[in-house]
């Protein structure tokens, strides 16, 4: 288990271009799910851990996301001109979050069950892992369609393939950013070289867990709270 707080990289710089006209004028974190925006969802769970700091980057009509989230105690880094995706974005955060391991958390996604930060928290072993991904059962995913993304094996590492989807959230140690030479990229570069150490594990969630990454998400995930599903 790390020491608390955690810091915490909330990715809100995406476009959203699933979402079409739901996100032609507002950035995809601010699309209101049970009536309150999907960053806000996002936040009561590092919240729910007391994470600090709290660090989000920004790119797809920033100043709508800095004018949402004035007054709260998160950190703000705007990617320009160009996103840098998941990988690069959060090496260009790293001043802010500092040299230990960071919690990172999707900005699109409903959760239904416990705290999947305290979970992953709670069985973090750094003399072992150097990424801890939670990962849902294909049965208990809404919103998304197709094969999943991992095989979770006895010992709890990752494999590639399988029927569990990466669900957005993990601790890792960022040492291994430094060492790619792209500016813009995403994290499973680093997970590649993690995977290939044995040293890429994953969760398994207990609840259930929806992408709100197109419009049919958001009704889908509202289902999903309405009937409570853990």
């Amino acid at each position: 288990m790390r020491h608390h707080p955690p810091a915490l990289m909330l990715f809100a710089a995406g476009f959203g271009t699933r979402m079409k006209h739901l996100t032609a004028h507002q950035p995809k974190p601010l699309i209101k799910v049970a009536g309150r925006a999907l960053i806000d969802h996002a936040l009561d769970l590092a919240r729910g851990v007391r994470a600090d700091p709290i660090v989000a980057n920004l790119h797809y009509l920033p100043e709508l996301l800095e004018q949402h989230l004035n007054g709260t105690s998160v950190l703000t880094i705007r990617e320009e001109p160009e996103i840098l995706e998941t990988g690069g974005g959060l090496r260009n955060a790293l001043p802010q979050l500092g040299t230990g391991p960071v919690t990172t958390l999707n900005s699109d996604a409903i959760w239904a069950g416990p705290n999947p930060l305290r979970l992953l928290l709670d069985a973090w072993d750094p003399a072992a892992m150097d990424a801890l991904l939670v990962c849902v059962p294909l049965e208990r995913v809404h919103g998304r369609t197709g094969r999943g993304d991992f095989d979770i094996d006895a010992a709890g590492r990752l494999h590639r393939g399988g029927d569990s989807v990466y669900a957005g959230a993990q601790i890792m140690k960022t040492d291994l950013l430094k060492t790619v030479p792209d500016k813009a990229f995403s994290l499973n570069v680093v997970w590649n070289m993690m995977a290939d150490q044995q040293r890429m594990f994953g969760l398994t969630y207990p609840g259930h867990w929806c992408d709100v990454g197109h419009p049919g998400g958001i009704a889908e995930a509202e289902a999903m709270l309405e009937r409570g599903d853990v």
